[in-house]
């Protein structure tokens, strides 16, 4: 007989047993080539943050990165590691840098998921792979996904050029950044399959700087066979630096250090402060702003320009998504300078040609922008003059050199806007992150949440997880998104609704391609 005395004993005991049993499922242990590493699960999905990929480089400060130690002990996998020391950042740095995070459905289960590595943006001078816009969950949940992002080193840290100032040590230097990538590439190759993910079916994703990052490594026989897909989000890199503008860059940073070429040797153990408070120096290529740090063309590990004269060979095989947001100017020069939201038409000359980034007549722009687009006023030309002459001009160069060589790329741009301050942004630079990783509602993201958000992620996001599993980004979702092909070029431009054009703003393309495009700071 059940009393209530006894039931309400068993119901204790069930529940301390289930609390145990819930705690005990919140933990989840892999076993990694260096040691075991213990996560957590949230909302099913099992997550490891700051798994270790690379030993502390505070001891090869500017040489290539090695492996991690071994350790016996479980290391705990709950926190994001440091970020690189950069000059502005709201979360922990150091030069012990080298730590990457897994989201996956599951572990040790042999279900060879496709794995998505996010490169973060920030150029190559700031950021990291904690961002909660980059959280992993939801693209597991909704896709069957394994999903990774990481930390590396960046500006001075990653890509200063030593390597023509005749000190062996430090012949890399000028991309150690980019051999911190190839690290961590290699780590999932050899443990991914630990955590479900299929090492043969890896692709990289990345915005800004994050894709230019994934151009560059695309050009790198050392990175050769280590990622099988590519989709880059508002980042191109069509050229880098040479060895002469990287060697003046490190001219002026070592005058700002107060160190001689023979005192090259200092380097290594100057304080990290010293290093990142030189990073100020103005830039001696572009003539303003701090120093422009990226990789270089030091015919060590980066032998030629990703994209010219043309689409690196090495990668011509590999499926390529390229995407851009139809104003991405609107926040990377109106953040800055808000007075741009409030421009005449007698100050537009002046301002165009500082911005603009190609040698053009300011006046001939403003003419055909003013008979393409009647109803324009003067800041909405110079934010579409500006996003069409500076980041998609690159977008479009690079279609073109794919479709060129064989290896036509999918291509997207992003018209949906953004509603926040009134539509003032339209759909800005770092639009598409949120609504890539379905993470509309978390910090930092401006798309708002309503119904229009959420229905233009469920396109992005499904569109790059099939393209992660297929290397084609079509599903139910959208129209047939065809391949970029010349003279079509066809783009998928996401809306409510999403349609496939043919050469979108091809009047501006027409406008731009009369002159030449050299990426700023090569």
């Amino acid at each position: 007989m059940v009393t209530r005395r006894s039931f309400v004993q068993t119901s204790v005991l069930a529940l301390a047993l289930n609390t145990r049993a819930f705690s005990a499922d919140r933990q989840i242990i892999a076993t990694t080539r260096y040691g075991k590493v213990r996560g957590q699960i949230t909302q099913g999905v099992h997550v490891f943050k700051g798994i270790r990929y690379g030993a502390d480089t505070a001891s090869r400060r500017f040489m290539p990165p090695l492996p991690p130690q071994s350790w016996k002990r479980i290391a705990n996998a709950t926190e994001h590691g440091p970020a690189s020391p950069q000059l502005r950042i709201d979360e922990p740095t150091s030069e012990d840098c080298l730590f990457l995070n897994v989201w996956t459905p599951g572990v040790r289960d042999n279900a060879k998921r496709p794995v998505m590595l996010y490169i973060h943006g920030g150029a190559y001078s700031s950021g990291s792979g904690s961002s909660p816009l980059y959280d992993g969950v939801n693209l597991c949940v909704r896709g069957d996904v394994v999903v990774v992002t990481l930390n590396h080193r960046l500006n001075a840290f990653g890509y200063l050029s030593l390597g023509r100032f005749g000190f062996a040590d430090f012949v890399d230097s000028g991309n150690a950044g980019q051999l911190d990538l190839v690290l961590a590439l290699r780590w999932v190759r050899d443990n991914i399959a630990e955590f479900g993910g299929d090492p043969a079916n890896v692709m990289l994703f990345g915005q800004s700087g994050g894709g230019a990052k994934i151009a560059t490594l695309m050009a790198m026989p050392e990175a050769s066979g280590l990622f099988h897909r590519v989709a880059t989000m508002s980042g191109q890199q069509l050229t880098v630096s040479g060895p002469l503008n990287a060697m003046r860059r490190t001219q002026v940073f070592l005058d700002a250090l107060k160190l001689s070429v023979n005192e090259l040797g200092n380097l290594r153990t100057l304080p990290v402060s010293f290093l990142v408070d030189a990073m100020r120096a103005t830039d001696p290529i572009i003539g303003k702003g701090g120093l422009y740090f990226g990789p270089v063309l030091d015919e060590r590990s980066l032998r030629r320009h990703p994209f010219y004269p043309d689409a690196s060979p090495v990668s011509a095989h590999i499926p390529m998504l390229i995407g851009n947001t139809h104003d991405e100017t609107r926040s990377l020069i109106g953040n800055s300078d808000p007075s741009t939201f409030e421009l005449k038409w007698e100050d537009l000359p002046s301002r165009l040609a500082e911005h603009m980034r190609v040698d053009i007549e300011p006046s001939l722009v403003i003419g055909e922008y003013r008979r393409l687009y009647p109803t324009y006023t003067a800041t909405d030309l110079f934010f579409s003059a500006t996003t069409a002459s500076r980041s998609w001009r690159g977008a479009i160069v690079e279609a073109e050199l794919r479709a060129g060589q064989g290896s036509p790329a999918f291509v997207y741009q992003l018209d949906w806007t953004s509603p926040k301050d009134g539509g003032k942004w339209g759909a800005p630079h770092t639009l598409d992150i949120p609504l890539v990783f379905n993470n509309i509602d978390k910090p930092g993201s401006i798309t708002g949440t309503e119904p229009s958000a959420q229905a233009v992620a469920d396109q992005m996001c499904t569109a790059f997880i099939a393209f992660a599993r297929t290397g084609n980004p079509n599903h139910v979702g959208i129209p047939q998104w065809e391949p970029y092909v010349l003279p079509r070029r066809q783009t998928m431009v996401f809306n409510n609704p999403s349609k496939l054009v043919d050469d979108p703003r091809g009047g501006e393309r027409k406008l731009f391609e009369k002159v030449p495009f050299i990426q700023q700071g090569t």
